[in-house]
């Protein structure tokens, strides 16, 4: 088990192929090249910052902290809201009237299609300017080289870098999900006194799930199987190491770890699919 926290990590530069302010505090990320690669980030969108209506090759959970997002078809996502964004759906595009602050998540789901770090995304933008522009989240081919002329900038840059024409999983949902957690009801965890949860997303299809925990002062629970953590607010321990408000910690799927809270305590908890039978070459050129 890894943990970071938040308010201790610094701000850089993120999505530099989309227009606008965008600074990301990378607070966990899994291994590069292989199917169960994962990222998450504490993403600061500037109000000037804009996306096209695009779709991505892998899953992705946003929370948003602080602002408002609006996807405009796809709706509007305000603090505390908790979206999932399916592979291979499409949405957007996305503004704000604000600078918003959202905890983001993005990971391989089982296509095995992996996802592409920061530093891969960098080094392969570099390598695709030397032939064309990036302009309002669009790629656009200006040299003699073959390919598409015009295309999505995440789509360019994840071909580049893997040497192969992206694809898509055939998607289960056909937009993304958002969910305001205020609107719902806790419900109790059995065999676990004082845990209380609210079940945010659940796609077995995708072997992926979201939900809010929260302990009452003095309550533990134990947490296993492959999955991220996020806490919301509060303080307690998890696995002896204290715990606050943004502090992140993932788990491998043969880890456990115990939670207990020393105030409520209130924590996001994703579940990742267990990828590590794949084989790491298959997303990688």
């Amino acid at each position: 088990m890894r943990i970071v926290q938040g308010d201790q990590v610094q701000p850089q530069p993120a999505v530099r192929y989309r227009p606008g302010s965008l600074t990301a505090c990378i607070l966990l990320e899994g291994t590069p090249g292989t199917p169960g690669n994962f990222q998450l980030s504490l993403g600061i969108t500037g109000a000037d910052f804009l996306s096209p209506r695009h779709r991505h090759n892998f899953e992705q959970y946003r929370c948003v902290l602080q602002g408002g997002f609006d996807f405009a078809r796809d709706g509007k996502m305000q603090p505390g809201m908790v979206g999932y964004f399916p592979e291979g759906v499409y949405y957007g595009p996305q503004s704000s009237a604000e600078d918003t602050v959202a905890a983001v998540l993005q990971f391989g789901g089982v296509s095995r299609n992996g996802y592409l770090g920061a530093a891969e995304v960098n080094a392969g933008m570099a390598a695709l300017q030397q032939h064309g522009v990036f302009e309002k989240g669009i790629y656009r081919r200006t040299g003699p080289d073959t390919g598409h002329r015009s295309q999505d900038g995440f789509e360019a840059i994840w071909e580049h870098v893997n040497r192969r024409p992206i694809t898509y999983s055939a998607a289960g949902a056909t937009a993304p999900v958002l969910r305001d957690p205020a609107e719902m009801e806790w419900s109790a965890v059995p065999g676990a006194p004082g845990v209380l949860q609210k079940s945010l997303a659940d796609c077995p299809a995708a072997q992926t799930g979201a939900r809010l925990l929260k302990l009452e002062p003095g309550a533990g629970y134990t947490l296993h199987g492959r999955g991220v953590f996020l806490v919301i607010s509060g303080a307690g321990q998890a696995a002896e190491t204290p715990v606050r408000r943004l502090t992140a910690f993932d788990l491998e799927p043969a880890e456990a770890a115990r939670l207990t809270a020393t105030e409520e305590l209130t924590l996001l908890h994703y579940i990742l699919p267990d990828l590590s039978a794949a084989c790491a070459g298959a997303v990688a050129a």
